[in-house]
């Protein structure tokens, strides 16, 4: 049966993760056969098949059964709650599984344990399909590069979070506040409005027909004498104001003649008893500068085998220091044997080959090629997986090397974000 082709790429755009010394992506599918073979179906049927290509850099994911394949983002919210909610289960399933294999006395157990720690983990959302509307994972065991392990997985895969509409603006309580009491105060002082006066009907002729009682008019509140009344202050605020302009040129007269009748009087300065007295001021006293305290360093001898990163090399950008025949060390033993892996390099103008033996015997082989970072940091890198002499293919740490004392190179090799592992460069050869 043709199985469906979900996603390819090349594998140095990702970062591998592992766990025990071990990259996941190295046993893939013996993962997929031994959870197969402990009736794990679930968890297989989420898991896509990998298959590298001749060259070992890169590598096609194809999913485990038939049916209708549907990108994660494509689907809809409903589709994906679902798968998201099955890939939580299994994620629980395998993290107990793997607890439960990790204490056990075999080693084997104890490496797929730790190997099944992180082989749900996945780069991103592109990278999960829903077959059937089941999901299946690509490039599992891998993240992006640069990236550690998720300790939540699947966090890359929760809808975004709607923000809350917002709330409509309010005015603030201060403006409020005072516009409430300019209303008040304007309320209080604004004088009553009285409905002007009406003009009383015209008496009705003699032989008029009969008198009809007709009631005055609700409005008209004032009688005439009260109008009367109220027109007195009028007029005795108009004499007033007639009043004004005499009395205010009698005043005016009044402080002329003040002015006119008294003399200038020259201002004299006031005289003190004591001296004027300036506030004091403390001066700080001067410390004098803590001398340098003189350090004793002590040089010590650099091995003639070392690997010396050159300052004027580094800052020149060049790597004529690393040409040669390399032993690394590694600090970390091997499954199997129990010893550290044999691993080779030699290297001229930045490219060269790997070989490590591991296991029983089992040699394998791979391209590399070095640089300087910006840094100043060294950097070797291969390309692709390691081919073994028994058909498998193994991985290759990224090696990192700084600059320490007297230019020594101090290295380290990255399997993944959590597995960095100290080693040593020993030149062997030209």
């Amino acid at each position: 049966m043709t199985k469906t082709l979900l996603r390819s790429g090349n594998l140095d755009d990702y970062q591998s993760v592992g766990g025990g010394g071990q990259a996941v992506f190295t046993s893939a599918l013996q993962i997929r056969e031994t959870l197969r073979l402990q009736k794990h179906d679930a968890l297989v049927a989420c898991l896509a098949v990998p298959q590298v290509n001749d060259d070992g850099d890169r590598v096609d994911w194809y999913a485990p059964r038939a049916g209708k394949v549907v990108a994660w983002k494509a689907a809809d919210e409903a589709v994906q709650a679902r798968a998201l909610a099955q890939l939580t289960l299994l994620f629980e399933a395998a993290s107990r599984l793997s607890a439960s294999c990790q204490q056990s006395t075999k080693t084997a157990r104890r490496l797929f344990g730790a190997l099944l720690e992180k082989a749900l983990q996945f780069p991103g959302p592109n990278h999960v399909f829903l077959v059937d509307n089941s999901p299946v994972i690509a490039f599992w065991g891998f993240v992006n590069l640069n990236e550690q392990a998720r300790e939540a997985p699947f966090a890359c895969l929760q809808p975004p979070a709607r923000m809350p509409d917002p709330a409509p603006a309010l005015p603030p309580a201060g403006l409020a506040a005072a516009y409430s009491e300019t209303m008040d105060a304007a309320a209080e002082e604004a004088p009553p409005i009285s409905p002007p006066p009406q003009a009383e009907p015209e008496p009705a002729a003699a032989a008029a027909t009969p008198p009809v009682d007709t009631p005055a008019p609700a409005r008209s509140r004032i009688r005439p004498g009260r109008l009367a009344f109220l027109g007195l202050p009028l007029v005795a605020g108009a004499a007033a104001l007639l009043l004004v302009p005499d009395l205010l040129s009698a005043h005016r007269a009044e402080s002329a003649a003040v002015v006119q009748a008294l003399p200038a009087v020259p201002a004299q300065p006031m005289l003190t008893g004591a001296l004027p007295l300036r506030p004091a001021t403390v001066i700080a006293p001067i410390k004098e500068p803590p001398k340098a305290e003189t350090k004793t360093v002590v040089l010590t001898a650099v091995p003639g085998d070392a690997l010396v990163m050159e300052a004027g090399q580094v800052r020149a950008g060049t790597t004529g220091f690393l040409n040669g025949s390399w032993r690394v060390v590694l600090d970390a033993k091997d499954a199997v044997t129990g010893k550290a892996p044999l691993l080779r390099y030699q290297i001229k103008n930045n490219k060269g080959t790997a070989r490590l033996v591991h296991g029983d015997s089992v040699v394998c082989k791979a391209d590399v090629f070095a640089g300087l970072h910006q840094n100043g940091e060294l950097q070797i890198k291969n390309r692709g997986l390691a081919r073994c002499s028994d058909g498998s293919r193994y991985p290759l740490p990224l090696i990192v090397c700084t600059a320490g004392t007297s230019g020594v190179a101090q290295c380290s090799g990255r399997y993944d974000a959590s597995t960095v592992i100290p080693l040593t460069f020993h030149k062997i050869g030209r």
